[in-house]
């Protein structure tokens, strides 16, 4: 699975991924003109010559410290993935639709007839203690993903169609025999074999080969098991990017300094400060211009719009917020996702009554100035014709919400109703933590499934924090009958990553024959047919809007407030690594 595919904090309500769903006490005044506001907003900040030096802020709106987790294969949040953004670097620059160039740190040639992907280092990509980056620094990526003692929560079956991962991943073999390297592990030249080529491989973020490197070199004497609490992960890790760690205050802030190995040359600031703040403080501190680069909480956008000396830049980044509700679990000797056909919400008339219930809508006007929008499916409209725009998703309506109920023999005794089978009915319901809308948002849900007799009582009886939150999910705590959450996706559509049968990040569990095949006919070799796959992705959001195992409920502008002295931040896809800010663009105005 390609790294952008994140959990999402409950409080950043748009982001490159989500944040959960957020509400709160904001103001809805003018929300359709800040929604009109937002999508006028250019996607970078002015082009301006560029001085050497100074130290620039750089916010990580966050209510819990990170976990500090410096490996690619290893972290799953976005949090992480943000903190390390000034080192951070992948193998592969895109276009702004997506699509691999070759001006990044490796090039990468697919060759179809042969089912090869050729991928080639650029000599002087160099690792910050000035080692080049090598063949086996490609390769190592997947020995950690697919090694069972890592506990990779990124390994998923897509890695399975390289030649020889799958015995590895199993522990028949040692190596992996699909990874080629013919100049040998110091070389700069990587060769994937692959049992079959995939439409989207020619575009980042496609989930079926990796798109970073790792230090052999650093890592290679840590054992597997050991390797995510290490120092080298945790406390001194290594890139190649522009910047380097100079310090880290664990879960608050990491200090970068330039990486004078820096293959495309010297970067323009002396330093980069990534700092945690709460997203009840970023507004004031956006007022009173403590940091350079910070994020907008939308449901705080009328107490920011007037500030002086800032650039807004704004997107709608590739995510969604979305209902999951939990049928199953996760099978480690297995390595897959099973059903539990008896599982209280493994009821699809249950499912869907739950998701007409939930007024989306009305909350998103009320709570976040118009900035967020409900999404009727989980292809989000930014990939296109894959998007299938005649999907309605669940819209409110509680009085269908009933009938779907009592045709079902959800029966009512009293306020509440009690299952089919007249045992009563509790549903436990995991939300996290976030911004002052998050609780009244979760609290007003609650309250719209009281409405159609269902009794939802909070995981703990309060909103859990995020780390805690995704400790739960992980491990299928047996207290989550359902869960809100969000993604930030990767920027190739498929959703075999996500809501495979074998993917661990599919936290409801659901794993049908029917799912399995319409993904497997998503990325088939008939999908090297645009309009047939298409037509696939279409079916696949019927299907799962039916079934509704999982269930979108909303996207946002994602809005951030730029210094007017700094110059080189945007938003498009070609200045970002699949979703990250390319640092060594960034510096102050002369």
């Amino acid at each position: 699975m390609n790294k952008t595919k994140f959990l999402y904090s409950a409080s950043i309500v748009s982001t490159v991924a989500l944040t959960l769903a957020a509400c709160g006490k904001g103001n809805n005044t003018g929300k359709n003109e800040n929604a009109k506001t937002a999508s006028k907003f250019p996607q970078s900040v002015p082009v301006k010559n560029t001085k050497k030096g100074g130290t620039l802020k750089y916010a990580i709106m966050t209510d819990t410290p990170f976990t500090g987790i410096f490996s690619d294969e290893l972290s799953t949040t976005a949090i992480d993935s943000s903190v390390a953004e000034p080192g951070e670097e992948e193998l592969f620059d895109t276009d702004d639709n997506f699509k691999i160039t070759n001006k990044g740190p490796a090039t990468m040639k697919l060759n179809r007839n042969a089912k090869t992907i050729t991928i080639k280092i650029k000599k002087g990509v160099k690792w910050s203690d000035g080692k080049q980056v090598n063949a086996k620094d490609i390769e190592y990526p997947y020995e950690i993903l697919a090694n069972k003692e890592t506990k990779a929560q990124r390994y998923s079956n897509q890695f399975e169609e390289i030649v020889g991962m799958k015995e590895y991943h199993n522990g028949k073999s040692k190596t992996i025999s699909g990874i080629e390297m013919p100049e040998g592990p110091n070389g700069l030249t990587v060769i994937l074999h692959f049992k079959e080529m995939k439409p989207g491989m020619v575009y980042s973020g496609n989930g079926y080969y990796w798109e970073y490197a790792a230090p052999y070199h650093y890592l290679k004497d840590i054992p597997f098991a050991k390797l995510q609490s290490s120092d080298q992960i945790r406390k001194k890790p290594l890139y190649f990017g522009p910047y380097k760690v100079q310090k880290i205050v664990r879960g608050q802030s990491v200090t970068w300094i330039p990486n004078k190995y820096y293959w495309r040359g010297q970067p323009k600031l002396d330093k980069v400060v990534s700092q945690v703040i709460s997203q009840n403080s970023i507004s004031q501190a956006i007022k009173s211009h403590k940091f350079d680069i910070a994020q907008v909480v939308n449901s705080q956008w009328n107490e920011v719009k007037d500030t002086k000396g800032v650039n807004f830049v704004a997107q709608i980044p590739l995510g969604y917020h979305y209902i999951g509700f939990r049928v199953g679990k996760w099978d480690a000797k297995a390595g897959k996702n099973v059903m539990n056909s008896e599982a209280k919400m493994n009821n699809q008339a249950l499912r869907q009554a739950m998701s007409y219930a939930i007024n989306i809508d009305e909350v998103d006007q009320h709570y976040t100035a118009g900035l967020s929008f409900r999404v009727p499916t989980l292809i989000p409209a930014q990939f296109g014709d894959y998007f299938d725009k005649k999907a309605k998703g669940y819209t409110y309506n509680l009085k269908k919400a009933n009938q779907i109920l009592d045709k079902a023999g959800y029966k009512k005794q009293g306020q509440w109703r009690v299952q089919p089978n007249g045992k009563p009915l509790t549903i436990k319901f995991l939300a996290m933590t976030g911004s002052s809308i998050q609780s009244p948002t979760v609290q007003n849900y609650i309250q719209q499934w009281k409405k159609i007799g269902l009794k939802v009582k909070l995981v703990g009886g309060r909103l859990t924090e995020f780390n805690s939150f995704y400790d739960k999910l992980q491990h299928d705590d047996p207290q989550v009958d359902m869960f809100m959450a969000a993604w930030s996706l990767a920027s190739e559509p498929s959703p075999a990553s996500l809501y495979g049968e074998t993917s661990q990040m599919n936290y409801s569990r659901f794993a049908t024959p029917e799912n399995n095949k319409l993904l497997q006919e998503i990325d088939s070799q008939k999908s090297f047919d645009h309009t047939y796959r298409v037509n696939k992705f279409h079916e696949w959001q019927e299907y799962m809007n039916k079934q509704a195992y999982v269930v979108p409920v909303d996207n946002s502008y994602k809005v951030i407030a730029v210094n007017n002295k700094v110059t080189g931040y945007s938003t498009k896809p070609s200045d970002n690594s699949n979703g990250h800010q390319l640092w060594y663009k960034i510096g102050f105005v002369k």
